[in-house]
């Protein structure tokens, strides 16, 4: 067998069970580990999968420029948004990152609901112009045109000077043992600081980005307080984030 065809092999087979491991990809394709190990690294390097330790798990699918996922699976952001509404109360501080899932949640606030809203998205300040009991502080800095945030030392600096009472993040990728990932590195530390300047983090992923895995670490799955999907939290694949302490929603 050649090398391009044990590669569709790997991708066929982690298209389908979500993950590969090593050692049974060896047996399937009667080939040595490190042969297997060799494959998995073209494969990463084609940005076509995660490579882990023992094996690999998909990369998430979902597109990565704003435009491209402003309409992008709207029904599953909506079912997310009015779920995270259980969470807000008058006089919150909230902290919104960039994603357009927590674009979702801002576009569903009660029109008299008095909260502060701190945000670096550019589409979220901009849905909360006319909203008439929120209050919107923007955290400045280098636009980022793929995802229309801002990013940089300035943006960090924002959030770090925040006490808020909750942090709704979008999710890129999210694997119980790999922890929350995402596909790029200034973005993985803003999302860190928000983590860590608030009292309740509140991740909201919608199930295609479950299981799945990026290059830049923000944080363990231990450190998020609640996981709002748009599927049942009885699920089978949300299992061992339950077991990991996670409320699921």
């Amino acid at each position: 067998m050649i090398k391009e065809e044990r590669l569709n092999i790997i991708l066929n087979l982690l298209t389908k069970e979500q993950k590969v491991l090593l050692s049974e990809l060896s047996g399937k394709l009667s080939v040595s580990e490190d042969t297997i190990r060799r494959d998995i690294k073209t494969l990463s390097e084609r940005g076509l999968l995660k490579a882990v330790r023992g094996g690999a798990v998909p990369h998430s699918s979902v597109p990565r420029h704003y435009r491209a996922r402003e309409h992008y699976d709207e029904a599953s952001k909506d079912i997310i948004a009015m779920k995270a509404l259980s969470f807000m109360e008058n006089d919150q501080v909230i902290l919104f990152d960039g994603g357009t899932s927590t674009l979702a949640v801002a576009a569903h606030i009660p029109r008299d609901l008095q909260i502060t809203v701190i945000t670096n998205s550019f589409p979220i300040a901009n849905i909360l112009e006319d909203h008439p009991t929120a209050e919107v502080i923007f955290a400045g800095g280098r636009l980022n045109k793929t995802a229309y945030t801002t990013m940089g030392v300035s943006t960090l600096n924002t959030f770090r000077t925040i006490r808020a009472d909750i942090c709704f993040f979008g999710i890129c990728s999210i694997h119980p043992t790999l922890g929350v990932t995402t596909k790029n590195y200034e973005e993985a530390q803003l999302k860190r600081a928000m983590i860590d300047m608030s009292k309740r983090t509140i991740a909201l992923a919608t199930y295609e980005k479950i299981n799945k895995a990026d290059s830049y670490f923000i944080c363990p799955v231990t450190d998020i307080d609640t996981i709002i999907t748009n599927t049942s939290p009885d699920h089978a694949d949300l299992a061992a984030f339950e077991q990991a302490g996670v409320h699921l929603l």
